[in-house]
């Protein structure tokens, strides 16, 4: 059969699920979603936002249903309430985005253990958690996962770019990382028996708002990408459409950088 790409690209009545939805690149990485005919369900711990933000998508996609629920991927047990509303109240899960992310802004200098452990906890060990306790839905859809890692799970920061400013990259969120990526390869091996596809995204500089206000940071960020500029949330849009659609139906253990050129030189 040889479809269109438009068909390629439908995820017309199939169920998304993003873990932190609702912030910086969680909102336009759902928005592509949602644009593509998915009912989006849009999860993090500002339960009151994703709702408030999955009805305006209701009001701009209406043919799909858009939800919003409270998510703490660092507890095991709102995990397993998530994984319940999906089943119950969405009828299963078809693709699961773990973005979610809250860390320690922290130095070489300035880390300590709890530091560390938190930061492992939320990057790595919270991606664990939600593909084990969605796998049951995953595999009863033959679905698909995208784990969102970091330019900075295969390259190291150049600590030079930090020198004379309150920004830090810590190491620990290098580590979690990195083993974000590894372990969607093992994942894409153990899960191809159940048809579920996983990849990642790598991302580069996509500064907040309160970072960006640091023009001297910024000029030294936009230096380090052959690209000239920083990202935007909308740069992540047409990746998460390729692996989450059956655009990207032949790609499964792949890490897709997204960060204007950075790691090449």
């Amino acid at each position: 059969m040889n479809r269109s790409l438009h068909d390629l690209l439908s995820l017309e009545g199939r169920t998304a699920l993003i873990s932190g939805g609702a912030g910086h690149l969680g909102l336009a990485m759902g928005e592509a979603l949602a644009e593509l005919g998915a009912n989006v369900v849009i999860a993090s711990r500002d339960a009151e936002r994703c709702r408030a933000i999955a009805a305006g998508w209701c009001d701009r996609w209406p043919a799909a249903q858009h939800r919003g629920i409270a998510l703490d991927v660092t507890d095991r047990e709102s995990v397993a309430r998530c994984v319940e509303y999906l089943q119950d109240t969405c009828g299963g899960l078809n693709i699961l985005v773990n973005n979610a992310w809250s860390g320690r802004k922290n130095s070489w200098q300035s880390i300590d253990e709890d530091d560390w452990y938190y930061d492992v906890n939320i990057s790595l060990n919270s991606v664990f958690r939600m593909v084990k306790q969605c796998h049951p839905l995953l595999k009863a859809s033959a679905g698909n996962i995208i784990n969102i890692s970091s330019m900075y799970g295969h390259v190291a920061p150049d600590y030079r770019l930090y020198e004379g400013t309150d920004h830090a990259n810590p190491p620990s969120y290098g580590a979690a990382k990195a083993g974000v990526l590894q372990f969607t390869r093992y994942l894409a091996s153990f899960l191809s028996p159940d048809a579920i596809r996983v990849n990642a995204i790598s991302p580069g500089a996509f500064p907040h708002a309160v970072t960006q206000e640091n023009q001297t940071f910024m000029e030294r960020l936009k230096s380090k990408a052959p690209a000239g500029r920083l990202g935007e949330p909308e740069d992540l849009k047409g990746v998460v459409a390729l692996l989450a659609s059956d655009a990207g139906a032949y790609m499964t253990g792949q890490n897709l950088c997204v960060d204007g050129g950075w790691a090449i030189w």
